[in-house]
């Protein structure tokens, strides 16, 4: 039976909250694993989503946001992170550049020069 929940009973009703808090905290428990809200996979998969390139829109999608603009304000600090590392990586890039031009290839123009960004 089809009922459109994600976890349900062997009956296919739905199963309690308070329930499912339960077995979910068992099995972190089992596993030796912190405790945390089940409701953290959530924001978990989200953060990972979007650590891994996943268009922010479609990130809202699959939340369920009605605005995007709350999808950009509780991801923030992962895309700022993001925007850091896309910025060091450049900077690498450019230093590396930097390194490999030690002669001007036109005859006048000095080689290109990199500096860290921060």
């Amino acid at each position: 039976m089809a009922s459109g929940y994600v976890f349900t009973r062997p009956d296919g009703h739905s199963i309690e909250p308070a329930t499912l808090t339960r077995h979910f905290n068992a099995l972190l428990r089992d596993a030796c694993l912190r405790p945390i809200r089940f409701h953290d996979l959530r924001h978990s998969t989200a953060t990972l989503l979007l650590e891994q390139g996943v268009e922010l829109v479609v990130i809202k999608e699959l939340l369920g946001h009605a605005h995007i603009g709350v999808t950009a304000t509780v991801y923030a600090h992962v895309r700022l992170r993001l925007q850091r590392q896309a910025i060091d990586l450049l900077g690498h890039a450019l230093s590396n550049l930097a390194e490999t031009m030690t002669e001007p290839h036109d005859g006048g123009h000095p080689p290109l020069r990199a500096t860290p960004v921060r």
